[in-house]
């Protein structure tokens, strides 16, 4: 007897097992890649997933924040050296009045300026940075440098026949005293020797001693202020030579920074200011006369 053949199953359930077989295979694929996945980590180095994970998209390295100074990691900020000394030159009266005007119409800011301009430059030559500040420059609130001249000439009118030469002062109220002492000993030294203008201290007045500067800039920048000479006897010399003036300043400056002996000699050239008398004068000046000596 033949054995009856069972009729196909219905389409319908014919797709129905096709369909469970692809999900049946797919949730297999998915579980053994998260097993090998969970194996790939365990076994993986610390070292190298970190690195792994530090690659931003592209393969490029993610950004990392800047590391901090070491002056910061120590607690404070620690300002950075120079690599020159700064020196601050006021070139007297510049930017705020004429200082003392001649009868021949000299001004006083002019010999400031133009002795404040030849004593930068030749220290800048000698590897110095140099600043030329106007009288009242905003720049001498807090100014902070190795040294501060402020640059000044004496009265046009004759006095006597003693009213010639220079004289240097620092501050009456000195936080550094023994700085200020050695800036205003080197000054007189080198500028007498290279000048040959006698110093005439006598006449330092409170005008010089309490100068405004002196309470503007930084305690620790040391500061001095010079008058050059007379604009009446040493007329001749101020206008004429101003470059041994200029070059007087920029050796006391350099021997206070050098920390030079006080007592060498500064230059064996001959002066001028002695070797060229020049006639006293009675032409009165015309406006801000400096005080008598």
């Amino acid at each position: 007897m033949e054995t009856p053949i069972a009729p196909p199953p219905p389409p319908s359930q014919v797709a129905s097992r096709r369909n469970r077989g692809t999900l049946y295979h797919l949730e297999v694929v998915i579980a053994v890649a998260l097993i090998i996945a969970t194996l790939f980590t365990a076994w993986t180095p610390a070292s190298l997933r970190n690195s792994n994970t530090a690659q931003g998209v592209g393969g490029n390295s993610a950004v990392q924040p800047p590391s901090q100074p070491q002056s910061q990691l120590a607690g404070g900020v620690t300002p950075t050296p120079r690599a020159r000394p700064l020196v601050g030159l006021v070139a007297g009266h510049w930017g705020n009045d004429s200082g003392a005007v001649c009868a021949d119409g000299l001004q006083e800011t002019q010999v400031n300026q133009n002795i404040a301009t030849l004593v930068q430059k030749y220290l800048v030559e000698k590897g110095l940075d140099v600043e030329v500040l106007h009288e009242f420059d905003p720049m001498l609130q807090g100014y902070q440098a190795s040294a501060l001249v402020s640059i000044h000439a004496d009265s046009c009118d004759f006095i006597n026949n003693q009213a010639t030469g220079f004289k240097v002062a620092a501050a009456l109220a000195n936080p550094h005293p023994e700085r200020a002492a050695r800036l205003t000993a080197c000054l007189r030294s080198r500028y007498g020797q290279i000048t040959g203008l006698p110093l005439h201290s006598t006449s330092v007045t409170s005008d010089m001693t309490s100068y405004h500067a002196f309470g503007e800039i930084d305690e620790n920048t040391t500061a001095a202020i010079i008058e050059t000479g007379f604009l009446n006897l040493d007329h001749q010399f101020l206008t004429q030579h101003a470059d041994l003036a200029a070059k007087g300043i920029a050796e006391g400056i350099l021997c206070y920074i050098h920390n030079e002996d006080i007592s060498i000699q500064a230059t064996s050239q001959p002066t001028l200011a002695t070797a060229q008398p020049t006639t006293p004068t009675t032409q009165p000046t015309t406006s801000n006369p400096k005080p008598t000596p």
